[in-house]
């Protein structure tokens, strides 16, 4: 197995909507997309699967290094090998891949957040930095459009959060903020133990609205003429957004069950923002805040 074949394996088991995108993509950004997201993958898996935190940072330690060695041409994973050649046509910075790993190990040093600022700041290092470093692989012409990607990826980071309240409840996470927790008046325990009441349906629909605001200021950071470059990333903004739309429509029942689109759904989503550069999800983000 090859280290492209190998990142192609690991991104299409992972189920990803990520995935979706990349399949329309020309094969060297397809390369490159795909090994970054192998990354991603490979150091996130990091923290979800060792038990002991401080294996944990020994391995994350490990890819650290994995990183250098990959700016001085000598990676040894397959992942960093596939990745490698991928650096400087797409500008992939040591500076990103190492704050995505700094958000790993975020992970191992807080399981809550005290208010949106901070909360901010952990979705930035594990999803805002890589939207910067997709839209690099994508194509970049202005700087906006990195504010854009950065903008979309914490709106997919929170979306996910969303979705993975219980979940994440069961490790004993609770990714949303305290301060927000207090102002509607939910408990944590409440959370902890799967109680639905109104108070936590209008925490979460006040999330849902963080998270939409998000969206939107990502399409207004994106200037006009970047649009069709940036389809895959709206291709996905099309999936999160209907994802998020259809937690609320299942009125916030994320406790005790997680909720998805099918894979037909997903790559008709993909296959819709493709063909149209993205301008249906444009569109329809910006009418439902119209009428928010």
């Amino acid at each position: 197995m090859t280290p492209s074949e190998y990142c192609q394996e690991k991104a299409a088991k992972s189920g990803s909507s990520f995935y979706y995108a990349f399949l329309f993509l020309p094969p060297d950004r397809r390369l490159a997309i795909t090994a970054l997201y192998a990354f991603c993958r490979e150091v996130d898996d990091v923290v979800d699967e060792c038990t002991d935190p401080s294996i944990a940072r020994i391995k994350l330690a490990w890819w650290r290094t994995q990183v250098e060695a990959m700016y001085q041409d000598k990676a040894e994973h397959p992942v960093t090998q596939a990745l490698t050649p991928w650096l400087a046509p797409f500008q992939i910075t040591r500076e990103r891949l190492l704050a995505i790993i700094d958000g790993m190990e975020m992970d191992l040093d807080q399981t809550r957040y005290l208010d949106w600022p901070a909360l901010e700041k952990y979705c930035w290092h594990v999803a805002g930095v890589v939207g910067e470093l997709s839209a690099g692989i994508f194509g970049v012409q202005s700087p906006a459009t990195l504010n854009y990607a950065s903008k979309l990826g914490i709106a997919f980071q929170l979306t996910n959060i969303i979705r993975d309240v219980g979940d994440d409840a069961r490790r004993g996470r609770i990714y949303l903020p305290i301060s927000d927790l207090q102002k509607f008046d939910v408990r944590a325990a409440d959370i902890l133990n799967s109680q639905y009441s109104e108070k936590f349906a209008a925490l979460m629909a006040f999330e849902g609205t963080r998270a939409r605001t998000l969206y939107r200021q990502a399409i207004e950071a994106l200037p006009p003429q970047e649009q069709r470059a940036q389809r895959p990333g709206l291709m996905m903004a099309a999936i999160y957004y209907a994802l998020l739309n259809e937690i609320e429509h299942e009125n916030w029942q994320v406790l005790d069950q997680r909720i998805s689109l099918t894979p037909l759904r997903k790559l008709w989503l993909a296959w819709k923002n493709f063909v149209g550069a993205g301008r249906s999800v444009v569109k329809q983000i910006r009418r439902t805040e119209t009428r928010t």
